[in-house]
């Protein structure tokens, strides 16, 4: 089984408990105006790797996630995009007894019953989802991130009805995903939720614009800067309540 990666970091702490081995998968349907990770869009660039490969390095740090409580976490791009490999990769793990998570946007999902097929195969060997739920209103998700958000959030009741373990992740970016309304309206739609044991909020930065700048891309971000304290201080007050 192989799949396409962009790259691996191999101790990650902020993507799931412990300490994490990250890979980070290559394809994105998702075009984020804030994306710290662009160069991983395109599905069909990245550097082919095997199961085997990625479980062999893997292995060397089991030490590590037995004493911090952590394991594999594979991002992205999107994950789901590769999901057969990404499949394969989990039933390795937990043949070595290693947590697994996935940090998705959920962008492509779909109800198909083949799609629901391998995703519910899936689920079986994942031990946590990292659910990014960029903004709640559909059109202003449009335009943030070039598509509409529905089946996203269906993806994301979808998990509730599996009781699947999920992280919700918002990043705050001051003018687009920061207004009261907006996180409000984002509040009442995890409150429906039965699965979720966590929310983080993940405050913009910049620190991808340079990889924009590389691939000769717009950055349309440019005159938006990092949220104030105060500012994330009153995001947790209406999210974490």
């Amino acid at each position: 089984m192989i799949g396409r990666i962009h790259s691996i970091e191999t101790c990650g702490t902020v993507d799931g408990p412990g300490l994490r081995y990250i890979v980070f998968m290559q394809g994105c349907l998702l075009r984020c105006q804030y994306c710290h990770n662009p160069d991983t869009w395109k599905l069909n660039q990245g550097k082919e790797i095997t199961v085997d490969e990625i479980i062999n390095d893997v292995l060397d740090y089991l030490p590590f996630f037995n004493s911090s409580g952590g394991g594999i976490t594979v991002s992205g791009g999107e994950p789901l995009l590769q999901i057969d490999f990404l499949t394969e990769l989990f039933k390795k793990c937990k043949e070595h007894g290693i947590h697994t998570t996935i940090d998705t946007s959920g962008g492509c999902y779909q109800e198909t019953p083949e799609f629901l097929r391998k995703l519910d195969k899936l689920l079986t060997v994942t031990d946590l989802i990292l659910l990014d739920i960029k903004q709640i209103h559909t059109e202003k998700h449009k335009a943030l991130t070039g598509m509409k958000n529905d089946h996203i959030l269906s993806f994301a009741s979808y998990l509730a009805s599996k009781n699947v373990p999920v992280w919700i992740r918002h990043v705050l970016v001051p003018g687009r995903t920061d207004s009261i309304e907006d996180l409000t309206a984002l509040k009442q739609f995890i409150n429906q939720l039965t699965n979720v044991e966590k929310i983080e909020i993940l405050p913009y930065h910049k620190l991808g614009v340079y990889k924009w700048q590389e691939l000769g891309l717009k950055y349309m971000l440019s005159d938006v800067e990092t949220p104030s304290d105060e500012e994330v201080e009153r995001a947790k007050k209406i999210l974490l309540s």
